[in-house]
């Protein structure tokens, strides 16, 4: 009577138990629970009581996607506001673990199959067959399959509710006891409006867990993974190598020899090989892929079927990608932000073109902001490509170079041109890629991050060469022997990683540092260095940048100290956050 069934460790239970458990009234309970963990709150300084006061049970925990992406300040996931408690918490939260894992039961628990809903739901609307986008990735809108899934719950949106209000807690929690993901508080994993309340290292920890399972797995069934590569040909070695290699036997324990070296694999000759192959993928001989304005991030290029081999060679970057993230190696490879949506399954937005093409993203943006009669434009459900010194009109529906675009329809135009940029123009090869990157990686295992998050998996932070960046600095007003420009570089080198990813996002407008380093550092008129300027004022203001220039504005300080505080404050303050392209 009680469970229906339980099947991957999510628990179905019937009417009956619904019903009973309503007439039980637990309410009051879990009020309870939530007035104590408030309070675990405020002594363990993670709010105030006027803040926890003001909040109370009715706010908006809708969270958006640059809402959880403005919580990564890091590698390690820590949240920007500093309210990260250490795991010395856990010993006052294990307190209330069994009325946690009361709750996360009675209210997560499924009153029938999630995943058999979201097909009817498909089949009800019409929406399995709305678009080729739909086909290709198995996408239902996802605002209404996350309200699909709540419905799906006993108390589904009591659980958000919770979680919102206690996410801080409930991390630290996660952190000394990772099991609880796979027990107690599965919900957090299962429950897609329930991610984006996890912290990233607490995402990435479970991550590893689980593909670390399937890797053991794999090796005990096929053993190592044994490749002998020339050096001077690592992609199409490793290329042909691989490719009738089935996922199970690309999971195993990678070593690398390579022809006429004496080296043993011990990780660096493995991180070696990942390394090349991330340049080489980009090399515009495949015609594989096409960099985006500032030449840091990369997209699949539309013509790449120039490349017979194209659509093998895509599938083989996929496995690449997916075997250096299982295998826990980073690669100095960025995509565009679209791209990571697809890998995740998410339907990329307009807002992800100013990535790709800005001056086009403007011209979108002037569209939607202003009415066409006063901008002079007039437009069709079409679009131009002009490739190989060709000129195409292709529709955006059917006959759209025949259908006006209105001040009503502009809204879905803007909408379905960038859907052919980023999707329909590169759909085979996006397509191929994403065969080649769930074969390692399965969708319900990457799911869990976010785009930016996934961009942090795939390349971790940034790892800018302040040397490089110095030699490839001008000067304006300063000179390169002057003391303030001595702190300077002396501040440059003493900061952390993650400070320099921010000081490059402030002055720069990218986190990103090109392939060929920063002598081909982009700005407004191409290559562009970046510069100190000597700013005019008063003694001691605060450092100022133009991105589009990649400039710097370096006032005149009194020491390295008050330097590099002013230093610290603008690209904290000044940057908008730490940004991923």
């Amino acid at each position: 009577m009680i469970m229906a069934k339980k099947s991957e460790g999510t628990v179905f239970v019937t009417q009956e138990l619904v019903t009973l458990l309503q007439s039980i009234n637990l309410e009051l309970l879990w009020d309870q629970l939530t007035s104590c963990l408030r309070v675990v709150s405020v002594l363990e300084g993670v709010a105030r009581l006027d803040e926890v006061d003001e909040k109370g049970e009715g706010e908006n925990n809708n969270t958006s996607d640059a809402d959880q992406e403005e919580d990564i300040d890091g590698a390690d996931g820590s949240l920007t506001n500093g309210k990260k408690l250490q795991n010395s918490v856990a010993g006052l939260l294990t307190r209330f673990l069994p009325t946690i894992e009361a709750f996360f039961v009675v209210n997560a628990s499924c009153t029938s199959d999630m995943g058999e809903n979201r097909k009817e739901s498909e089949v009800s609307t019409g929406e399995g067959n709305e678009s080729q986008y739909s086909r290709t990735s198995g996408e239902i809108p996802k605002q209404k399959e996350d309200d699909l899934d709540l419905d799906m719950l006993v108390g589904g949106r009591r659980l958000i509710q919770f979680v919102a209000a206690n996410k801080v807690l409930l991390n630290a929690l996660l952190r000394s006891n990772p099991a609880l993901l796979e027990k107690g508080l599965r919900a957090m994993v299962q429950v897609p409006k329930c991610r984006p309340f996890l912290d990233f290292d607490v995402k990435r920890q479970w991550f590893k867990t689980q593909v670390r399972r399937l890797r053991q797995h794999a090796s005990r069934r096929h053993g190592s993974l044994r490749l002998t590569i020339r050096r001077k040909h690592v992609f199409e070695d490793a290329f042909h190598r691989l490719r009738l290699r089935t996922a199970d036997e690309m999971r195993g324990r990678l070593h690398i020899t390579f022809v006429n070296e004496e080296g043993v694999d011990a990780g660096g000759l493995s991180r070696e090989f990942f390394g090349i192959l991330a340049k080489e993928m980009f090399n515009p001989n495949y015609a594989l892929f096409t960099s985006t304005e500032d030449g840091c991030t990369f997209q699949p290029n539309p013509n790449s079927n120039i490349n017979p081999d194209h659509l093998s060679y895509f599938r083989f970057v996929g496995r690449i990608v997916g075997k250096a993230v299982v295998d826990g190696f980073l690669l100095d490879a960025h995509f565009t932000r679209s791209l990571y949506k697809h890998m995740l399954g998410v339907k990329p937005t307009h807002h992800d073109m100013q990535a790709i093409d800005p001056d086009y993203y403007k011209n979108l943006k002037l569209i939607l902001e202003h009415k066409l009669d006063d901008i002079g434009v007039e437009l069709t459900f079409s679009t131009e490509d002009h490739s190989f010194g060709r000129s195409q009109t292709i529709d955006l529906i059917e006959n759209g170079r025949n259908i006006v675009v209105t001040e009503k329809t502009k809204e879905k135009y803007v909408s379905l041109v960038c859907q052919h940029r980023m999707t329909t123009a590169i759909q085979s090869q996006i397509k191929a890629y994403l065969e080649g990157f769930h074969e390692l990686v399965k969708p319900d295992l990457i799911s869990i991050f976010t785009a930016k998050e996934l961009e942090l998996l795939i390349s971790g932070m940034p790892d800018i060469d302040i040397d490089d960046l110095k030699k490839n600095t001008d000067y304006q007003g300063w000179k390169a022997t002057d003391k303030e420009i001595s702190w300077f570089w002396s501040i440059m080198f003493s900061l952390s990683r993650s400070e320099k990813a921010a000081f490059l996002q402030f002055a720069t407008g990218s986190s990103k540092v090109p392939l060929a380093g920063f002598a081909e550092l982009q700005g407004m008129r191409g290559t562009q260095k970046f510069s100190i300027h000597k700013a005019g004022g008063s003694s001691g203001a605060l450092m100022s940048a133009h991105t589009c220039f990649n400039a710097l504005d370096l006032p005149v300080y009194k020491s390295e100290e008050e330097m590099k505080e002013k230093l610290l404050y603008a690209i904290s303050e000044g940057g908008g956050g730490f940004l991923f392209a």
